[in-house]
């Protein structure tokens, strides 16, 4: 990506390098070619604690030969958790798959503020048709559940998980931001927070707090419950669930371009 040199600074360097040593080697073992990586999950979303993951995503092609065949074969590569390192990749079919279908992981992937590799020009591709691929419905019952879901398991009684706040809010918000904007919301969380929450209210002033501590490194486990959180959380998933049934489902029509975008890119990578 033409702006990730100053972003370069939101990892550490040693960590960097690690990555990207772990990438390359991969791509031996395997014997695939990585065309994107990010970080995902906390620390693109911009509230990592001092002993997050790293959660590396990466989308990677394998040579023609591996395609053309009757069997059905494994299309993700997954390494185990290593000094807090976790790496995770999707094969390009499966990931035009998903794509087809609004899939907010592999969007988020794609627009994360922490690249770690982009090669060849695949990735950019995706991103120039994601505009006409989203889907507005999908992508709001996905966030819609994954806030219901923490919400369910994790906010309930007077004391609660309170780390878990963050990962109600943050799909809350985000649609938020798809409903006003009928797009993929930004992966940053006081982004999101920003847009939605006039920052001289106390549920903004509850929320920053929060955000404050953890990023400074605080264990953040079981404490009272944050009423004024809760009862914000609590109208927002009762208006969504009555917001996203109203939604119309995206039209298909992009498969021959991403067949097409597939060709391509098992083409280049290759012949490269």
């Amino acid at each position: 990506m033409t702006d990730m040199e100053h972003k370069h600074d939101l990892i550490k360097p040693d960590m960097r390098e690690k990555i990207l040593r772990e990438l390359r080697a991969l791509e031996q073992e395997e014997q695939v070619r990585i065309v994107y990586a990010c970080e995902s999950g906390s620390r693109a979303w911009g509230f990592p604690s001092q002993d997050s993951d790293y959660d590396v995503r990466f989308i990677y092609v394998r040579p023609l030969e591996w395609y053309l065949s009757i069997f059905d074969k494994r299309d993700v590569i997954e390494r185990p958790i290593s000094d807090l390192l976790d790496m995770n990749g999707w094969d390009l079919k499966k990931a035009l798959n998903l794509f087809r279908k609004s899939n907010p992981p592999l969007l988020e992937w794609l627009q994360s503020p922490i690249p770690y590799l982009e090669q060849y020009s695949v990735a950019e591709q995706i991103r120039a048709i994601s505009p006409l691929t989203f889907s507005r419905k999908s992508c709001m019952y996905h966030y819609l559940n994954m806030a219901k879901g923490n919400y369910r398991d994790y906010l309930q009684g007077e004391q609660v998980k309170i780390k878990k706040y963050f990962y109600v809010l943050r799909p809350l918000l985000a649609c938020g931001w798809i409903e006003r904007h009928n797009s993929m919301p930004p992966l940053e969380f006081k982004t999101l927070l920003e847009a939605f929450i006039p920052p001289d209210t106390e549920l903004y002033q509850v929320i920053g707090h929060l955000l404050e501590r953890k990023k400074a490194g605080e264990e953040l486990d079981i404490e009272p419950q944050l009423s004024v959180v809760n009862d914000f959380i609590r109208q927002q998933i009762a208006y969504f669930e009555q917001t996203a049934p109203l939604l119309q489902y995206m039209e298909g029509g992009r498969d021959q371009q991403l067949d097409d975008l597939f060709r391509a890119a098992v083409k280049e990578v290759w012949e490269a």
